[in-house]
């Protein structure tokens, strides 16, 4: 069974790239479906308070409008959230559109306006009077922070914060070289290419969600249960997504009120949010961190203090590992690390790319780096310094750790020891020249939700591959094509891999880092258990002896086994539980990301002229996608140190921004050189393929790298993301 060279490692074209290239892949709100009605939201336009009365008269009577739905007369919803709150992505509380008269957050949906066009509903919503009792809001974190507190228990999914080792408050007042400096963070939106939108398809028997969601599966049981849908087989597919980066973790507000308009109407619903609610679905969370850094005069660190407050919302405690790698990257005996949370009037901040880690390793790279210019030693010798082979937080040997090779193989490629370690040293005509660097970590996990995969031989010859998990651009068809394609020892044409359907066999959110680990080796087992299946029943039909033939998985060999076996398939399915090291191992990605900028010394305007990332991930599936992954996570990087801010007026409680306009994302005349290298590395521990994840680890380092070059070309400390050219000043001489 053996199909010659094997493809998994190699760089095979996108399998899914022919029928997006085409317009032949169907997303979210591109599905014909008969007698279909469109809707559009009515925002609130406070941030706190209540609705007192809604006049939709004049919609009502608008051309093409069918309904008006609101809190007073939207179909029935699960009063109780803690009852279905962790059934749907992470846990907490899927915000409830409609639910009641409660207005929590600005741009929170008051209303639905439902009718036979786009048009229509999007004029009409306009026409929609409501009236407000206001109360006053906070939305401003700085404000807010004196009254942070302690989440009184951690995210369930989320390692807790490390508790403190050693006595890092003495050890920090008692080092030769202390560096104290805080940082501040602004919220980021999600803004993926494809808008979150959800198409309805109603029938008696059964209801089909076409929605752009990040776990089929977890929306099909939402459904079920907060909308009372047990009587109806409820069908969530969502084969292909147009980016998603933690936002479609949990159902949004799409596909709630969709449902809730198809069940009202008993009609087919399609729902659209435009870019401008983009702002109202979740946010990376803004935070004010302190970090306390104690070392000798060789480097060597002595005391590590931590401290963070993030946003959250008034309907939980929403959370982010922030400061968990602060604990465990380093070699530090004296750790500690002081997690809060200050609530404010705002949607609930959600996971966004990296989260928790882009957040918090801004903060504690930026300061390794000034404790670096403290002692007058080079950023990068300080971190070989202080390199550990084992997680500090909880005492255990990572199961694989390159990083070192990380740091060294970046170096050399970017030319790091060509710098000079003087700020304002380097330039080239008006031009200032900034070398930095940081390290990226994120853990490596396999999900902790069992995976199942189903494989089948089909009547053809071909093999087909089915999981609900969907491919949210990472390029999830490909990957397990070439691994299936390796396990069944057959060419990848005959692998047809089937995704994003609620109805196949069950597999957990996409998401963590841990889809390529999870489902992988699902289906590396799926695939195992099928060869041993078609053996045997070769066997038992006298096709080959005991000995194994090579050529048993020719088309016209599987042919002629199915129809001896009287059958028109054979498939094996395999569930793959979470890999569990106990407290033998710890296991992480790592990153060195090194970075150079210019800066126009008089218009202060900073371009990102090179970036080399280099990435330990264990086995690298297929370095084309991989390489992608990274390239976009860095982009990423670059809008989170640069660009993006969700400004808010905070007399109004409201997001200013509406559009690309207002929120500036890199465009391609903000991104130029981004090299990417991966360090071999094996790990035969972290998952049963060797695969620990790239979808986060990408982005982890980038803001801090890009951070402390400014640092370098102009002598400013800048602690403040986004750095914008407004906070640059002074740059001449």
């Amino acid at each position: 069974m053996d199909q010659g060279p094997a493809i998994t490692g190699k760089s095979i074209p996108r399998i899914d790239g022919p029928v997006k290239v085409r317009g032949q892949a169907k997303y979210a709100a591109e599905y014909d479906v008969a007698d279909l009605l469109h809707a559009a939201i009515v925002s609130a336009s406070i941030a706190k308070g209540r609705v007192i009365s809604i006049d939709a008269a004049a919609a009502k009577n608008f051309p093409g409008v069918v309904a008006v739905l609101t809190h007073k007369n939207r179909p029935w919803f699960w009063p109780f959230s803690f009852l279905y709150k962790d059934l749907a992505g992470p846990p907490g509380k899927p915000f409830r559109p409609l639910y009641d008269d409660r207005v929590l957050f600005s741009g929170q949906p008051v209303a639905l306006i439902v009718a036979d066009n786009y048009e229509a509903a999007r004029d009409a919503a306009a026409l929609v009077s409501v009236s407000y009792e206001r109360e006053q809001h906070a939305t401003d974190l700085a404000v807010e922070v004196s009254k942070a507190y302690k989440p009184p228990r951690h995210r369930l999914g989320l390692a807790p914060t490390p508790h403190p080792t050693g006595d890092a408050d003495r050890a920090f007042l008692a080092s030769p070289v202390k560096v104290e400096a805080s940082y501040t963070t602004a919220a980021e939106n999600h803004h993926p290419m494809e808008l979150f939108a959800t198409t309805v398809e109603w029938s008696d028997k059964i209801v089909t969600v076409y929605d752009k969601t990040q776990s089929p599966k977890s929306v099909e049981i939402f459904l079920k249960v907060a909308l009372r849908l047990f009587r109806r087989k409820v069908r969530v597919v969502s084969s292909f997504v147009g980016g998603a980066f933690g936002l479609g973790l949990r159902p949004q507000q799409s596909v709630i009120l969709a449902v809730l308009a198809a069940k009202a109407l008993k009609r087919s619903v399609r729902l659209v949010l435009p870019r401008d609610h983009m702002f109202a679905l979740g946010y990376r969370a803004n935070a004010i961190q302190t970090v306390s850094l104690g070392a000798d005069e060789n480097g060597r660190l002595l005391a590590i203090k931590h401290q963070a407050v993030a946003a959250t919302s008034q309907s939980e405690d929403a959370q982010d590992p922030m400061l968990n790698f602060s604990a465990s990257l380093y070699r530090c005996d004296n750790v500690k690390l002081t997690y809060q949370l200050a609530k404010l009037d705002t949607v609930s901040p959600c996971d966004m790319r990296a989260p928790g880690a882009a957040t918090g390793m801004f903060a504690l790279e930026c300061a390794m780096d000034e404790l670096a210019y403290a002692i007058n030693i080079d950023p990068l010798a300080l971190r070989l310094a202080n390199y550990t082979e084992r997680d500090q937080s909880e005492n255990r040997p990572f199961s694989s750790k390159a990083l070192r090779e990380c740091y060294l193989q970046g170096a050399e490629r970017f030319g790091w020891a060509k710098r000079s370690h003087a700020p304002r040293s380097m330039r080239k005509g008006k031009e200032l020249i900034g070398w930095g660097m940081a390290t990226g970590v994120w853990e490596a996990a396999m999900s902790p939700a069992p995976a199942r995969v189903k494989v089948s031989l089909l009547a053809d010859g071909r093999f087909e591959v089915t999981t609900s998990i969907t491919d949210i651009g990472t390029g999830t068809y490909t990957i397990l094509t070439q691994i299936a394609a390796d396990a069944l020892g057959a060419p990848r044409e005959r692998v047809v891999v089937k995704l994003g359907d609620s109805a196949l066999p069950f597999n957990p959110i996409q998401g963590g880092s841990w889809t390529a680990a999870t489902s992988g080796s699902a289906v590396q087992a799926a695939c195992d258990k099928l060869k041993k299946k078609i053996l045997l029943r070769a066997k038992q039909t006298g096709i080959v002896g005991n000995g194994q033939a090579t050529e048993l998985l020719s088309p016209a060999a599987l042919a002629d086994l199915l129809k001896l076996s009287g059958s028109d398939n054979l498939s094996a399915t395999a569930t793959i539980i979470n890999v569990k090291f106990g407290k033998k191992y710890a296991s992480a990605t790592h990153s060195a990301v090194f970075a150079e900028v210019r800066i126009d010394e008089e218009l202060a305007v900073v371009r990102v002229t090179r970036l080399v990332c280099t990435v330990a991930a264990g086995r690298i599936l297929n370095p084309a996608t991989a390489r992608s992954q990274i390239i976009g996570a860095s982009v990423m990087g670059i809008g989170k140190a640069l660009y993006e801010d969700a400004a808010t007026d905070h007399n109004l409680g409201r997001c200013m921004a509406h559009n690309f306009a207002d929120y500036h994302i890199p465009s391609n005349a903000d991104v130029y050189d981004i090299e990417v290298l991966f360090v071999e590395e094996t790990d035969d521990k972290v998952s049963p393929i060797g695969v620990k994840g790239l979808g986060e680890i990408g982005s982890v380092a980038v803001a801090p790298a890009i951070a402390n070059a400014i640092f370098h070309a102009t002598g400013q400390r800048m602690r403040d993301l986004p750095i914008t050219i407004d906070r640059l000043t002074r740059l001449s001489d």
